[in-house]
């Protein structure tokens, strides 16, 4: 199975269990995803969260997320418990399809590793 293939059909399976796990069957898209990542890297799952921190939520995923690729390194733990990266590198610039494609690889490396999909 070719890369692009391989990661179309981990994405799907990543889409699939957590819309059905969070969504009731609705398929969820990439920030909505983002964003789950982000309250389990908080560890807050019952929590309620006002706007500006749901946008932090998916810094915090985003940042999670590219950390492998060596943009981010985890820095530390504010008194709240909310995590803090640093920027290692910027990223370089990207189509709107070429973050997609990032961040969607990202995600499927992030679920393997957590042993969601295989």
């Amino acid at each position: 199975m070719s890369r692009d293939n391989l990661l179309k059909t981990r994405w799907e399976q990543v889409v699939k269990i957590l819309s059905n796990r969070f969504a009731d069957g609705e398929t969820m898209d990439l920030d909505s995803i983002i964003y789950l990542i982000g309250v389990q890297e908080l560890g807050k799952p019952n929590h309620t969260f006002k706007k500006d921190e749901k946008v932090n939520l998916m810094h915090i995923a985003i940042c999670r997320l590219l950390e492998p690729y060596g943009y981010y390194e985890f820095d530390y733990f504010d008194k709240e418990g909310w995590p803090h990266y640093k920027i290692k590198s910027q990223l370089p610039p990207l189509k709107a399809g070429e973050q997609a494609v990032l961040m969607k690889e990202a995600i499927v490396q992030y679920f393997l590793e957590k042993g969601l999909i295989e």
